[in-house]
């Protein structure tokens, strides 16, 4: 997952993120559709300012967002006192050797409040003496049973009995693990369409399909190969001109696994 780092790349992400398509954007802005389209090619730099107000304005954000100058869309710049964050957490936002846009929807998210609260019950010891009260009550029932009934060490209550003691080490670090999966999950799943993030099929998939639409192509055993390799390669072989198939015919005519059978294609 990465940020837009462009002006265009801006605008294209805040038109998309409302649902715009150029059209509408037009009508509710008054900025022409061509306009806008070319203000967000990567190649085209002259951006009216004015322009560049209006869909400021109309987007709710400041002229710093869109030029990349900030992450803030709304906020302008507020100073660290404010914020309470030490140097060295200043220091490693500035060092960019981690993803603070990450870092931002990971706080963001609506159950990060609960994962902090979570965290510092246990770093507090809030819940501890709790804990501790409760396998104390549960280590005195079980010396009363063994007190009054004298049962072996195999016996299934005084099992249940040692088992119910609870760890606050382990309890708590199960309680803020589900929270922290939850959080991460969503933001999985908010990122799965991204460019960058893995592909949803694997490449044996994509063989597979590969494979399967050229078993129902009718042709020769070496035209298959052909559609294959331009399907692997994510050619359209129907476009291949005559020229241009007969040298990927040569090509792999080349591999000693293959024949040479006479072409269907040319037949046709």
């Amino acid at each position: 997952m990465k940020g837009a780092t462009s002006i265009q790349e801006r605008l294209k992400d805040l038109r998309v993120n409302k649902g715009l398509k150029l059209e509408e954007l037009a009508k509710q802005t008054g900025i022409s559709k061509s306009a806008l389209g070319s203000y967000e090619k990567d190649d085209f730099k002259e951006i009216n300012h004015g322009n560049l107000i209006t869909l400021a304005e109309f987007y709710g954000v400041s002229l710093d967002y869109l030029f990349c100058r900030t992450e803030n869309m709304e906020e302008s710049n507020t100073p660290l006192t404010e914020l309470n964050l030490n140097d060295e957490m200043v220091a490693l936002l500035k060092s960019g050797r981690i993803n603070n846009r990450l870092l931002c929807e990971l706080a963001t998210h609506k159950d990060f409040i609960k994962f902090l609260a979570d965290i510092e019950i246990y770093v507090d010891g809030i819940a501890t003496m709790q804990i501790q009260n409760l396998n104390a009550l549960v280590d005195t029932v079980r010396h009363e049973i063994i007190e009054r009934y004298r049962p072996g060490e195999d016996d299934p209550h005084l099992k249940v009995l040692q088992a119910a003691h609870i760890s606050d080490d382990e309890y708590f670090s199960h309680m803020v693990l589900d929270d922290l999966n939850l959080i991460i999950r969503d933001i999985r799943e908010v990122h799965k369409k991204d460019s960058e993030s893995a592909p949803q099929t694997t490449v044996a998939d994509e063989l597979k399909e590969n494979l399967e639409a050229v078993e129902n192509f009718k042709g020769s055993r070496l035209e298959k190969l052909a559609l294959l390799y331009c399907k692997q390669l994510g050619i359209n072989y129907k476009n291949l001109s005559e020229e241009e198939f007969r040298w990927l015919i040569r090509i792999l005519q080349k591999s000693k696994k293959m024949g040479t059978p006479m072409s269907q294609r040319k037949k046709r």
